[in-house]
């Protein structure tokens, strides 16, 4: 009844028209509460029409489809997000998915012989390029006061780490699950995002639209965040519902392809604003932005893009959270 009643308050603010062309949303496979509402069609029914959903590898492959247009909307992560924005894409961010925490980390394999960060130089360790896990990587290598070319990096998406990973081809991975929950099975865990975010480097992910569909289609991301945060408040208000053996862990888990007894720990590794929280200075009332310009200054050092803007806010919206709860 909630949510019929704030769509429907919505539609009064946005007369809402079924769009020709469907609607592709880009997402990746980090877990969260708003999975299992994407698994039950919840986007669909609450926007008004089916969606098509595609499965991206990388944030940076997401912003290629942006790009492109070939979606519309799409999930990335703080590292991509500041790259793209730093080159002027016309994308804008409407919405903090996750603050990173345990779900992103550092794995180094058992038979490696790694104990420590001590032990890292010389070995070789993948992670997908312009990610939220590269930045963390880099954060950690700098923090532990290794210098380029001390540790190899290579670049290797999600599914080529776990495939490299079973050859003995690399000797750790900061990454994301699926992968992550794969290589934690004979590896241990050397630090995560949020160890590195209490470095300096904390990491984030966001909803992001093509600036002309946000402006043509303001109700289609209103009804977006609608969805995800009344996902996160029934996580927070009943974790218990989201247990190993739960329908949600198993919707989840098969959404994004891992293992429904992981999902209780994986769902843990990051932490989801609420509404009164996006609309905060520490989100999108002022921080989001500020962290983004943060991000992109450490990538323009780390040579990974040429150079900071100015300011980040331009690409930074609150006004969709806003129209979520629309009176």
């Amino acid at each position: 009844m909630k949510r019929l009643l704030v769509s429907l308050l919505i539609a009064a603010t946005f007369p809402f028209t079924t769009i020709a062309a469907p609607i592709v949303i880009g997402y990746q496979t980090g877990v969260d509460p708003s999975k299992g509402a994407q698994a039950d069609g919840v986007f669909d029914e609450t926007i008004g029409q089916p969606l098509d959903w595609r499965r991206f590898n990388s944030g940076p492959e997401v912003v290629a489809a942006l790009a492109s247009g070939s979606i519309q909307i799409g999930n990335l992560g703080s590292s991509p997000f500041a790259a793209a924005t730093s080159r002027k894409l016309p994308i804008v961010a409407f919405l903090v998915s996750t603050q990173i925490h345990g779900a992103e980390a550092l794995v180094v394999r058992n038979a490696s012989h790694i104990n420590s960060y001590q032990d890292l130089k010389g070995k070789t360790l993948a992670t997908p390029f312009v990610s939220t896990s590269h930045y963390s990587l880099l954060a950690a290598l700098k923090h532990w006061g290794y210098k380029p070319g001390d540790v190899k990096i290579v670049n290797l998406n999600p599914p080529e780490i776990a495939a490299a990973w079973k050859r003995g081809d690399i000797d750790g991975a900061f990454v994301w699950s699926p992968a992550l929950s794969l290589i934690e099975k004979d590896g241990k865990v050397l630090t995560d995002a949020k160890q590195v975010g209490e470095w300096g480097n904390p990491t984030f992910e966001v909803w992001v639209a093509r600036k002309d569909f946000a402006e043509q289609h303001p109700e289609v991301l209103a009804k977006t965040a609608q969805v995800v945060l009344e996902s996160f408040d029934h996580y927070a208000q009943h974790p218990e519902n989201y247990g190993a053996t739960s329908e949600n862990a198993k919707k989840i888990a098969k959404l994004v392809g891992v293992s429904a007894p992981d999902i209780p720990g994986l769902l843990s590794g990051s932490v989801y604003p609420t509404y009164s929280q996006q609309l905060s200075p520490t989100f999108l009332g002022g921080g989001t932005a500020t962290a983004t310009k943060a991000t992109a200054e450490f990538l323009v050092e780390q040579h990974r893009i040429p150079a900071v803007l100015p300011d980040y806010s331009p690409f930074i919206s609150d006004k969709f959270v806003k129209l979520s709860r629309q009176p």
